[in-house]
């Protein structure tokens, strides 16, 4: 079977992109592993994003489309939110939050139009999920005003900001491949002969969606950790602040 250039860019940047991007989620923030893992994961997603959305072009699928330019969105923004450091915007940034406004309302009207033209139980938790991510849109668009009128974002709202979005783009990676198409991971194993070698469990719609969803349980725990990690240093900090400079000092 013979694959186009752009295809096979499709599919080996994915490949790349779901190990590097766990592996920047489990890494100590900040780490040199942890910046090389987010590197590869951001390059690798660029790409995935940018082929993915050339091909639903081609095949005239409005939803991929959508959903490549999403993904590009979220995880360029990720990038230049921890590349630029506090306090930093650009001209650039009123244009691009375009992109999330324009797809989370058409997501949002699509979808209501279908729940009104009477949609069966299956097309109900596909326009489901659609109205879940034209809501995560909507959000991240509402994110990007509000920053540019703050002109930037410091400390743990910069972090914050970094983390869900390069968290989301890797739920929408995994549940391209994990959930959509036919069996996509028995597709690829099978097409280098180790697929028909491996149990069938591993290639349960349970075991995919436990992958998919997995990223966003990620996300709330390391949005969890930023917000009461800095609460607290804070806290720390002003209750430091308050004790006399002789009372701070205890050589026992």
């Amino acid at each position: 079977m013979s694959y186009s250039p752009t295809l096979l860019v499709h599919i080996w940047a994915g490949i790349i992109a779901l190990p590097a991007g766990t592996a920047a989620m489990v890494f100590r923030k900040g780490s040199s592993r942890h910046v090389l893992a987010g590197k590869i994961f951001v390059a690798s997603m660029l790409m995935l994003s940018i082929a993915g959305a050339y091909l639903a072009i081609l095949k005239h699928d409005s939803d991929s489309v959508a959903g490549g330019l999403l993904t590009f969105y979220m995880v360029a923004t990720a990038w230049l939110t921890a590349k630029r450091g506090d306090g930093k915007t650009s001209r650039l940034d009123w244009v691009v939050l375009l992109i999330p406004l324009v797809l989370g309302m058409l997501t949002w009207i699509s979808g209501i139009r279908d729940l009104r033209s009477g949609a069966n139980e299956q097309d109900r938790f596909q326009v489901g999920m659609g109205l879940f991510v034209g809501s995560v849109m909507l959000v991240a668009a509402a994110g990007d005003v509000r920053m540019l009128l703050r002109g930037g974002l410091f400390g743990a709202s910069r972090i914050a900001r970094h983390l869900w979005r390069m968290c989301f783009g890797l739920f929408i990676a995994a549940g391209s491949f994990f959930l959509g198409g036919n069996n996509r991971p028995l597709r690829l194993l099978s097409s280098v002969g180790i697929g028909q070698h491996l149990p069938q469990a591993l290639f349960s719609v349970i075991l995919y969606t436990i992958l998919t969803f997995l990223p966003l349980v990620l996300l709330i725990f390391w949005l969890i950790r930023v917000r009461f990690r800095n609460a607290y240093i804070g806290q720390a900090q002003s209750s430091s602040a308050e004790v006399p400079v002789g009372a701070r000092y205890n050589p026992s």
